[in-house]
């Protein structure tokens, strides 16, 4: 059921459609006498503003249609001169229904535009063959969008929506009430805060999903605020949030929010990182009692501003000046937990209190680090101007690449056999250039009604196909009938005609998207019968062939998408999410590496380019997989939570080697125990790699055993523990939703061989690390 505002606007655009469409078809055909532009004026406002999901409001529709118009004119002249050969303009559509269908790529307004400019070129590539009428044709269509943008701005025009900017300021401005302890949000309101910046949550029009770098930036820093309230959540559920603000997160806050902090962001630390503390910041361990957390309490309030700083520059639009400040508080953050770790193990041997303040900072840390990146990124989409390199290189490359570079990376990207952008413009490209074929080889009267059901009624699944095509033949069947009554009791009085197709355009583009695809064709027969009559004389037999051309359309898409893809994203999403699992066993093994070489910085950090590749891929697939019906097939598979548990492994990657080399050789003793965790934790993500391939997963070889003490209390070894513990219990979550659902899918790989024994083969309980300890968050 639509929402009465979603009917209200359907009403509305109906209104629009008609009147442009009518603006121009009458003047053209009675006025000038002018079949042929008033044809193009008439289909100009139908397939821009009907049959082209453009999203957002009216003055941004209307830009969209006025930079789409002259791709629309090269179109028509395009199609007008490759008429001349059936050949000819076959190839023509091939080319051209890839192109304009692979352009969803570069973000949800190109993609609603490519529907109409595809009907821009099949219009004009059909006999006959008539070069020297170009300028009419041409004529015809700039009055016909130029008429539909006015509409849309000056007729019921669609208000704006709230912006992605406006809605990422409200949830970094929940962020920084909490860590300044203004509010004390519950972990299920800091989720749903969260949830809100997810894109299926946020309108089409501004969803931050385009190849330029301010929009990359913006989406970047959606990610980061969403990482943010779910550790914040987190952090609350175990108590560790209260502990931080107990502990005198909220008292030294003072300075607009910063605590005794100069030169940019540093801390009033002396020689080398001692803070400028009673006792040069030692740990008071007495009696057992914790040490004092000096490095959270300069730290914690320096987080808390920058996210009400980054909410203000959101809301006013412009970045704060100056370079990053969080990179010097983590660095001086670091240096003081390192120097008091050392000083507390000199004066008395650490005990369970360091342990725990230890784990405390180390997820303050993973919270400074999400706001160094919500930092970065806002400044890069507010600004949108290359900057110098930024570390991570890999993490933050699209600030410092040219726009050119930025496209191609996007388009390369895409051009793979794993894109989900590239099948759906494989097959709606030859979709189209069938049906093109077949309508020329047949000599069909009327082609282009033909592509225009293969291009209506395509949809990326087969099923979809099906039920769409089925419907609308219905739908056509009885409006070809009533069409054909109309046609013999009107005749060639084209002046009935004319009375009745404005108010016929105005009921079929309202009750259409109101009642379904059978009677939007339906209704849509009347209104080009109507339109046609007037145009060159017309029996009973147009509505004749309009539903031999629907069939035939319907029948082509129908096999098209019968041999393309026939499963949509269902299969594709299982691949890209198999193949960004198996991108993250190495990263786990390289950060390890990168921590415990020897001597410490011998080894680089893990790449992580093909990983961010795989995430792209698999965040495009299970965007479409949400959007099929046959998603709730595999509703029990927690794909999100695959991709949740990758961008963990991805920052890991990133800030632990960035921020928590060590200055000496590990103990000999915790290197192994972190390599037996590492290999713990790649074993997890290649056995979930296995089981979303539906192929039989290795077994699990995890070692079961007691949970030893974590010695010596390390930052470094702390900070890894913690990530290692994070990412198995997130990996815990998503494999507890897999068994069934990917023993379904081995049954699709294998004939039903290995289903069981991989769902078998997984069922091992919850998921551990090499010391025995549950996968759950610390």
């Amino acid at each position: 059921m639509k929402s009465g505002a979603e009917r209200a606007e359907i009403l509305h655009r109906s209104a629009r459609v008609t009147l442009a469409a009518s603006a121009g078809f009458y003047p053209f055909l009675y006025g000038l006498g002018e079949p042929l532009p008033a044809l193009y004026a008439l289909f100009g406002p139908i397939s821009l503003g009907l049959l082209s999901p453009i999203p957002g409001s009216g003055r941004q529709r209307a830009a969209v249609m006025l930079k789409a118009l002259p791709v629309g004119l090269v179109l028509v002249a395009l199609g007008t001169v490759l008429a001349v050969r059936t050949w000819a303009a076959v190839l023509g559509m091939l080319v051209v229904g890839f192109l304009l269908a692979f352009a969803a790529v570069a973000g949800p307004r190109p993609a609603g535009a490519a529907p109409g400019l595809q009907l821009f070129y099949i219009l004009a590539c059909f006999p006959p063959y008539e070069p020297h009428t170009l300028g009419l044709r041409l004529a015809g269509l700039t009055v016909g969008v130029v008429l539909l943008a006015l509409c849309e701005l000056f007729v019921l025009p669609r208000p704006a929506g709230e912006t992605y900017r406006w809605s990422l300021a409200k949830a970094v401005d929940i962020a920084g009430d909490t860590l300044a302890g203004r509010t004390s949000p519950s972990p299920e309101a800091l989720r749903a805060a969260g949830a809100w910046l997810r894109l299926s949550q946020i309108p089409p029009a501004e969803r931050p999903a385009g190849p330029g770098r301010a929009v990359r930036g913006l989406s970047q820093a959606g990610s980061s605020a969403r990482r943010l309230l779910e550790q914040l959540a987190h952090l609350t559920e175990t108590g560790q949030l209260h502990d931080l603000l107990r502990d005198g997160g909220r008292s030294r806050a003072g300075d607009g929010g910063f605590a005794d902090v100069r030169d940019g962001g540093r801390a009033d630390v002396r020689d080398g990182g001692r803070a400028d503390v009673r006792d040069g910041g030692r740990a008071d361990v007495r009696d057992g009692a914790a040490p004092a957390d000096v490095a959270s309490q300069l730290l914690l309030p320096q987080v808390a501003s920058l996210c009400d700083a980054s909410a203000e520059a959101l809301r006013v639009g412009r970045a704060v000046p100056g370079r990053p400040r969080m990179d010097d508080a983590i660095g001086v953050f670091q240096a003081m937990r390192v120097r008091q770790a050392a000083e507390s193990a000199a004066e008395a041997p650490p005990g369970p209190a360091a342990a725990r303040v230890l784990r405390r900072q180390a997820a303050l840390l993973g919270v400074a680090e999400s706001v160094r990146a919500l930092e970065i990124s806002v400044g890069v989409g507010l600004d949108g101007r290359r900057t110098p390199p930024i570390e991570p290189r890999e993490l933050f490359w699209y600030t410092e690449a040219t726009t050119v570079r930025l496209w191609l990376r996007r388009i390369v990207g895409n051009m793979t056999p794993r894109s989900v952008q590239f099948h759906n413009a494989v097959r709606i490209a030859l979709a189209l250039g069938a049906a093109r074929l077949i309508a020329g080889l047949l000599d069909l009267t009327h082609g282009f009604w033909v592509l225009l059901a293969v291009l209506t009624l395509s949809r990326t699944t087969v099923g979809e196909t099906w039920v769409a095509a089925r419907r609308a033949v219905a739908g056509n069947l009885v409006g070809a009938v009533t069409a054909g009554v109309l046609l013999i009791g009107l005749g060639q009085h084209t002046e009935a005609y004319a009375a009745i197709l404005a108010p016929s355009m105005l009921l079929a583009f309202a009750l259409g998207p109101l009642l379904g695809i059978a009677w939007t064709q339906g209704l849509f027969t009347l209104v080009v019968a109507t339109a046609f009559a007037q145009i060159a004389p017309a029996s009973w037999r147009l509505a004749e062939v309009r539903i031999v051309d629907v069939v035939t359309g319907s029948f082509i898409g129908l096999l098209c998408a019968t041999l393309a893809w026939p499963a949509g994203a269902r299969r594709e999403v299982r691949r890209t999410m198999a193949g960004l699992l198996l991108e993250c066993g190495p990263l786990i093994r390289g950060t390890v590496a990168a921590l415990t070489a020897v001597p410490p910085g011998s080894a680089p950090s893990p790449p992580t380019l093909h990983a961010l590749h795989r995430m792209r891929l698999a965040e495009s697939a299970y965007a479409q997989f949400r959007s099929e019906p046959s998603a709730g097939d595999f509703a029990g598979a927690d794909w999100h939570g695959v991709l949740i548990a990758a961008h963990q492994v991805l920052l890991g990657a990133h800030w632990l080697p960035r921020f928590d080399l060590p200055r000496s050789a590990l103990p000999p003793g915790a290197v192994e125990r972190a390599w037996a965790d590492a290999r713990a934790a790649a074993g997890v993500t290649d056995r979930l790699a296995a089981l979303c391939t539906g192929e039989r997963p290795p077994p699990d070889t995890t070692p079961r055993g007691p949970a030893r003490p974590l010695t010596p209390p390390l930052p470094a070894l702390v900070d890894l523990e913690v990530w290692l513990t994070s990412l198995t219990a997130q990996l815990a979550r998503v494999e507890a939703g897999l068994p069934d659902v990917m023993g379904h899918a081995a049954a699709e790989a294998t004939g039903g061989a290995s289903g069981g024994a991989s769902g078998g083969a997984s069922r091992g309980g919850t998921v551990r690390s090499a010391t025995g300890r549950a996968g759950h968050g610390s």
